[in-house]
């Protein structure tokens, strides 16, 4: 994963002081022990699945430099993580020299995880996919993930938790596909509707 991030960063500033200095940020960041799931290993399981996808995607540093940073900030008790992210992520990479359109494509794609939701973005649809790709992975899998969903909201007691896990789950339900590409959609979109009835029967 770092010498992904060093490749990556190389592109467009020689200052690997500075370069090194952002990655142990985003190892802090998503090493703190509040997190169980939106943690190192997500990203790294990300990153992995991106490059089978390398060529599908339009602008490939755009779309893993929101990969990076798309969880870089994340409080369960705030609402705002997706945007914090966001801005997290362009002033690093404007101190980078990263262009402003790359900049503004991480922007714009971080902000779309919040509610996995784009407008006809391909690289978008991919980053979304490859966030939610855990919901359409084996039984024992989805149960790791959702195990360690609820330690990271263990701050809430059971009855709040559920509430609103079980809203959450619901509107991926109700959406006329959860995934936004077709190799989703036919490889996980059926398993993932399983996984989550499963889930919210355990209510």
């Amino acid at each position: 994963m770092e010498n992904l991030w060093n490749k990556t960063a190389e592109k467009y500033s020689d200052d690997k002081e500075l370069i090194q200095n952002i990655w142990k940020k985003i190892e802090e960041n998503y090493s703190e022990k509040q997190r169980h799931y939106h943690n190192l290993k997500h990203i790294e399981s990300m990153l992995n699945s991106a490059m089978f996808f390398k060529n599908e995607i339009k602008d490939f540093d755009a779309f893993l430099f929101s990969i990076f940073f798309h969880d870089i900030v994340y409080v369960v008790s705030r609402n705002d993580n997706e945007k914090k992210s966001a801005e997290m992520a362009s002033e690093y990479l404007k101190q980078l020299n990263v262009p402003e359109l790359i900049i503004e494509k991480c922007r714009e794609q971080i902000i779309a995880t919040k509610y996995h939701e784009n407008e006809n973005c391909s690289d978008t649809s991919y980053l979304i996919d490859l966030d939610l790709a855990i919901l359409g992975t084996p039984d024992e899998k989805y149960q790791e993930y959702a195990t360690n969903i609820r330690k990271e909201y263990s701050r809430y007691p059971d009855f709040l938790y559920k509430r609103g896990r079980k809203k959450i789950l619901k509107n991926f339900l109700e959406k006329e596909s959860i995934y936004k590409t077709k190799y989703f959609q036919e490889n996980y979109g059926e398993k993932a509707k399983e996984n989550i009835e499963f889930e919210m029967k355990s209510f």
